[in-house]
């Protein structure tokens, strides 16, 4: 309670930030870019065909860029979802339009099921590869008080940004990495992590962001963060972003394989 109390008074401007929800574009890139290197061929193909025009890695950002089209505004609340102090998922109080969770257990088994139009399965699928991203940014599974980090409004190297954004994209941003570097830098899972984490379940996934939470928000009193919070949490944001790609290829594998 103290620290949402200093939060409140604390002499920063106001950050204009419409996609502040998410990984920024390079993780999902990179979630994508990974992702590839896991497909077994005959799944490689069959989903670039799906996905037509878009590669895989493009295809992870598309749910945002429809975020503009209120034709799918149903979904808004499906980027992120909420396990509060002390509670279950299933204790917790989620919005009546579903959220990260529901939604990717729901489409992935509307992907498996088949029957679907071009189109539909085409945008389950964009879908599906989105949410698995922001499903893994620790900030996505909230406590439900801070909108995820964003009502944490803080400084990062010097400028104006709220926790989110800093979990998102501005400890990614600042290697000054493109995303295909940062993903063949980031593959490096051995053949048990990829069993092991693939064996997982979308709850599981969950509940490991969840776990994040203590080092997420081991904030300094000045709010000020640079390259000591860089340096402490770089790992975990690699690690979610290699789990994301190494997960999203078992779902692909799963949906689309022999």
């Amino acid at each position: 309670m103290t620290l949402f109390l200093l939060l409140l008074t604390l002499p920063f401007l106001p950050i204009e930030d419409k996609n502040s929800d998410k990984w920024g574009q390079i993780g999902h890139y990179v979630t994508g870019e990974i992702a590839e290197y896991h497909l077994t061929p005959a799944v490689r193909e069959q989903v670039n065909t799906i996905l037509g025009d878009y590669s895989i890695a493009r295809a992870t950002v598309w749910m945002d860029d429809i975020r503009s089209d209120s034709t799918y505004n149903y979904t808004s609340t499906w980027h992120y979802a909420t396990v509060e102090e002390g509670k279950t998922y299933e204790e917790s109080v989620q919005d009546e339009g579903g959220d990260v969770i529901w939604a990717l257990e729901t489409l992935i088994a509307e992907l498996k099921e088949g029957g679907l139009s071009e189109t539909e399965e085409r945008e389950k699928l964009k879908m599906v590869l989105h949410m698995i991203g922001d499903i893994h940014q620790p900030l996505h599974v909230g406590t439900g008080e801070d909108r995820g980090g964003n009502d944490v409004r803080l400084q990062w190297m010097g400028e104006n940004s709220n926790l989110h954004r800093v979990w998102d994209s501005d400890v990614i941003n600042s290697f000054q990495l493109s995303y295909t570097e940062l993903a063949k830098e980031l593959n490096t899972a051995t053949a048990g992590q990829i069993v092991a984490w693939q064996k997982a379940t979308v709850r599981d996934w969950a509940y490991e962001s969840v776990s994040y939470r203590e080092n997420v928000y081991d904030l300094p009193a000045s709010m000020r963060l640079g390259y000591e919070y860089r340096y402490i949490n770089k790992d975990i944001i690699y690690r979610r972003l290699l789990q994301a790609g190494v997960r999203m290829a078992g779902v692909l594998n799963d949906i689309y394989g022999e």
